[in-house]
């Protein structure tokens, strides 16, 4: 570091040179040979210091990995409510993996549940994590099934794309992240395309993909996912009790057989490279309530408590008897305080 400040301080001696002897004492192509000379050698040591230089332009896995688990965590503990199995299933999952120097595979997490209840949040807070622009970084790439692959009869040409894809940006940055939404409108075995990448190979054509990230967004599995939340409640539990072992292995099978869905009869499960299938339950109530408050706070006003319960209770819940859990999450709550307030 000190060769490097030295650099600069003589490139900034150089620039001030001219101005501090006679003139006609210095020859001016020997003095701008000089000072271009000094710069360059300043600018190399700059650009050879990776935290300067990523302080200044963003670099591929911005943030070490103890500062990029911890964010994650408190963003999830502050910003996600009721989903107590994605919180710690999704913090343990993706610090184990930037802290491990020799993963053997990349890291695939397949997120299920109903609209509204977070995925595209989690997934949103893990680019965060990770990466400072979150979601606008270079380094992070999101695919959504209706706008990208539309069209069945061009499946071929979407698997070509996405290796292509997925192959040059790994390439580029090895701590990829890969989002995948609307898995269930997904058309069955394009996922398929990726599978090669996301197994246990050390390289493929000179590439090593096992410091990727990737996450599959999906409602499929819901109607399991609130099948054994139902359960629960009818039989005295909370929904704290519930644990990964309870769900995981039924929604992998749920999602493996649905027809509807981009993972039927996928390799990808089959072959067991999906690393965690993790639930998102269905929002009560009180979870509805938490979010407008987030939501209202956000945008600078003070908490009508009043406010809060009437648009919880503008929401539709199911099952039609019981009205145990919001059937849209969280998800219209942004445009219903519109109502409320003059934004």
């Amino acid at each position: 570091m000190k060769l490097r400040r030295g650099a600069l301080r003589a490139a900034l001696a150089l620039v001030l040179l001219p101005l501090l002897t006679p003139a006609g004492a210095v020859e001016p192509i020997s003095v701008g040979l000089a000072i271009a000379g000094a710069a360059a050698s300043a600018l190399t040591g700059f650009i050879s210091y990776p935290r300067i230089y990523c302080y200044f332009r963003e670099c591929c896995l911005q943030r070490h990995e103890p500062r990029a688990a911890a964010a994650l965590q408190q963003n999830l503990d502050k910003k996600l409510f009721g989903q107590h199995l994605v919180s710690k299933v999704v913090v343990k999952a993706v610090r184990s993996f930037l802290n491990n120097t020799n993963a053997k595979k990349p890291l695939a997490l397949s997120l299920h549940g109903w609209t509204g209840t977070g995925k595209n949040f989690v997934s949103k807070i893990v680019a965060e994590s990770i990466y400072k622009k979150g979601l606008q970084s270079k380094y992070v790439h999101q695919f959504v099934a209706t706008l990208h692959f539309p069209h069945a009869h061009s499946i071929n040409l979407y698997k070509d794309q996405l290796q292509s894809w997925i192959r040059g940006n790994v390439s580029i940055c090895p701590r990829s992240l890969f989002i995948f939404d609307e898995m269930d409108k997904m058309h069955a075995g394009l996922i398929d395309s990726i599978k090669p990448f996301l197994d246990y190979y050390e390289l493929l054509d000179g590439v090593s993909y096992r410091q990727a990230i990737f996450i599959f967004l999906s409602n499929a599995g819901a109607e399991k996912i609130t099948e054994v939340a139902l359960d629960f409640w009818r039989n005295g539990r909370t929904r704290e009790d519930i644990q990964l072992t309870d769900i995981q292995n039924a929604l992998s099978v749920s999602v493996f057989n649905n027809k509807n869905s981009g993972f039927w009869h996928s390799t990808l499960i089959d072959r067991n490279l999906i690393d965690y299938f993790i639930p998102f339950l269905p929002l009560e109530y009180k979870h509805v309530k938490m979010c407008v408050r987030v939501e209202i706070e956000s945008r600078g006003y003070a908490v009508d408590e009043d406010i809060v319960s009437r648009i919880a209770e503008e929401m539709t819940y199911f099952p039609r008897e019981e009205r145990i859990y919001s059937d849209k999450g969280c998800k219209t709550v942004d445009a219903k305080l519109d109502y409320y307030y003059d934004f």
